[in-house]
C-alpha cells in the first residue's frame, strides 16, 4: 500500500518554492487581495550542469534506470531552465513595479540678454518629484508578484509534464527492447527448425513442402525482427530528447514491465488533481491577479502630485530667490474608463479559465485512465492466453504417443511467442498510460517501491500497489 500522491504533491511544491537565492528576494508588500503566495525562487533542481559532464555520465552507462534518467533531466533539461529564468524575469519585474519614480533636476535660463540684466533669470537647479498616490505602487507590485506566482506554478507544471514524458519514452523504449529480444529468440529458433527439416528432407523423413512453409515463416519473422531492431535506435533518441540530451547510447533498461501496476481509481484521481494540480492553481492565481489589475485601474484616476522647488538668481536686480510649485493632472475626460472595463472583463475571462483548465484536466485524466484500464485488463487476460499456449506447447513437445511434425511444433511455439508479444504490447500500453497519470497526479517517486509505509498525510488519495 502506497500513500504517496498527497505527499508527493506537497514535496513538489516545497521543491519548487525552495529558496536558493533568498538574498535577492525583494520584501513583499501587503496587498488588498492578500492570498497565500508561492515563494518565488529558482528551484535547485533546475541548476544546469555542464553538458560535457552529463554526456560523459551517459556514455559510460551500461544500463539505464528510470531514476537515473530523471535525475539527468532535472539537472539538464532546457525546458526547466527556461521556466526558472522566467521566474527570475518575473521577480525582476515585480521589483521594478514597486520602485518609486526618480526625481528630475533641471536648469532654466529665462530672459537672457535682457537690457536690465543680460544674465536673465536663472533657476538652477530646479528639482521635480512626482508623488505617487492611491497606493498605485503597492498594487503594481502586487500584480507583478502574482505573475511570479504564476511563473513558479508553471515551472511545477512543466516539471510534472517532463517526468511523465520521460516515463512514457522510457517504457516505450523498454517495450520495444523486450520485443526485439523475443523476436530475436524466435528468429533463431525458426532458423534452426528450417535447418532441421532440411536434414529430414535429405533423409527422406520430411517433405519439401515443410521446408518451404518454414522458410516463409522464418523470412516473415526475420523481417519483423529487423523492423523492430531498426525502430530501437529511434526509441532511444526519443528517450534522449525527453531527458534533454542530444543522443543516448543504447544500453539495457533496468525497469520491469511485469512489475505490479499502480491501482488508480478514476474518481479519486480526478478529485485530487483538480485540487492541487499546478495548472488549476495557476488559473486561480490568475483570478487574483485580474482583481488586482482592476483595482489598479480604478486608482489610476487619482492624480499623482508633482512637487517642484529650486533656487532662482535674478540678474536684473541682483536678487537671490527661491521657487516652489505643485502640479497635478485634472481627470476631466480621461478617467481610465476603458482600462477599467477591460480589467472587469479580464476577471470574467480568468474565472472561465479555471473552468476550462478543470475540464481539460478531466478530459486528460479520463483518456489516460481509459487507456490504462483497458491495457491493464488486456495484459491480464493475455497472460492467461500465454499460459494456455505454454501448456499446449509443452503437451506437443512432450507427448510421445502422437507423431507431431516439426511444422506443427513450430506453430505451437509461435503461438506462445505471439501470446508473449501481445501481452508485452498490452503491458507497455498500460505503463505508458500509467506514466501519463503519474504526471497528472504529481508523483515524484514512481513506480512506487515496496517499502515501510510512510505516515499518512491528508486523505487517502494515493495509488496503491497490488
Amino acid at each position: 500500500m502506497c500513500h504517496s500522491m498527497k505527499r508527493n504533491a506537497l514535496a513538489l511544491f516545497l521543491a519548487v518554492s525552495s529558496q536558493v537565492n533568498a538574498s535577492a528576494q525583494p520584501p513583499a508588500e501587503p496587498t488588498r487581495f492578500g492570498s497565500e503566495r508561492v515563494t518565488p525562487a529558482r528551484p535547485a533542481f533546475v541548476e544546469v550542469l555542464p553538458s560535457t559532464v552529463l554526456s560523459h555520465a551517459v556514455e559510460t552507462k551500461t544500463s539505464y534506470s528510470l531514476d537515473d534518467l530523471i535525475r539527468i533531466a532535472l539537472e539538464r533539461h532546457p525546458r526547466l531552465a527556461q521556466a526558472a529564468f522566467s521566474i527570475d524575469a518575473a521577480r525582476g519585474r515585480a521589483l521594478q513595479a514597486g520602485l518609486y519614480p526618480n526625481p528630475t533636476i533641471a536648469a532654466v535660463f529665462d530672459e537672457l540678454g535682457d537690457k536690465t540684466g543680460s544674465g536673465g533669470v536663472n533657476t538652477l537647479p530646479q528639482v521635480n518629484q512626482e508623488i505617487v498616490t492611491g497606493g498605485k505602487l503597492t498594487l503594481s507590485r502586487a500584480v507583478a508578484e502574482r505573475e511570479v506566482d504564476q511563473a513558479t506554478l508553471l515551472l511545477a507544471a512543466r516539471r510534472a509534464e517532463l517526468l511523465a514524458q520521460i516515463r512514457t519514452a522510457y517504457y516505450d523504449a523498454l517495450t520495444l527492447d523486450r520485443r526485439v529480444t523475443i523476436l530475436r529468440e524466435l528468429r533463431t529458433v525458426t532458423q534452426k527448425s528450417v535447418d532441421n527439416v532440411k536434414e529430414l528432407v535429405k533423409a527422406k523423413q520430411a517433405a519439401q513442402l515443410d521446408v518451404v512453409q518454414l522458410e516463409v515463416e522464418a523470412e516473415r519473422i526475420a523481417l519483423e525482427a529487423e523492423a523492430a531492431e531498426l525502430e530501437l535506435p529511434a526509441a532511444f533518441r526519443r528517450l534522449a530528447a525527453a531527458i534533454g540530451e542530444k543522443d543516448l547510447p543504447q544500453a539495457s533498461l533496468t525497469e520491469s514491465l511485469t512489475a505490479p501496476l499502480p491501482d488508480y481509481e478514476l474518481d479519486r484521481i480526478r478529485a485530487f488533481v483538480l485540487e492541487v494540480h499546478p495548472d488549476v492553481r495557476l488559473a486561480k492565481v490568475g483570478i487574483d491577479r485580474a482583481r488586482l489589475v482592476m483595482e489598479r485601474a480604478r486608482v489610476e484616476v487619482i492624480p499623482n502630485v508633482t512637487l517642484s522647488g529650486g533656487y532662482v538668481r535674478q540678474n536684473q536686480n541682483k536678487s537671490n530667490d527661491w521657487m516652489v510649485g505643485i502640479s497635478l493632472p485634472i481627470p476631466t475626460w480621461n478617467r481610465n474608463q476603458g482600462n477599467i472595463l477591460a480589467s472587469q472583463a479580464s476577471i470574467g475571462e480568468a474565472t472561465r479559465e479555471v473552468q476550462r483548465v478543470e475540464l481539460d484536466l478531466t478530459e486528460r485524466i479520463a483518456s489516460a485512465y481509459r487507456d490504462y484500464a483497458a491495457a491493464r485488463q488486456r495484459a491480464k487476460r493475455l497472460e492467461d492466453v500465454r499460459n494456455k499456449a505454454d501448456e499446449a506447447f509443452r503437451l506437443i513437445s512432450g507427448d510421445k504417443n502422437f507423431n507431431f511434425t516439426t511444422v506443427q511444433r513450430l506453430v505451437a511455439q509461435q503461438a506462445v511467442t505471439q501470446a508473449s508479444l501481445d501481452q508485452l504490447r498490452a503491458q507497455g500500453e498500460a505503463w505508458r498510460a500509467a506514466s501519463v497519470l503519474s504526471g497528472l497526479t504529481l508523483e515524484e517517486q514512481w513506480p512506487a517501491k515496496l517499502a515501510v509505509p510512510a505516515p499518512k498525510i491528508g486523505p487517502d488519495l494515493a495509488p496503491r500497489q497490488r
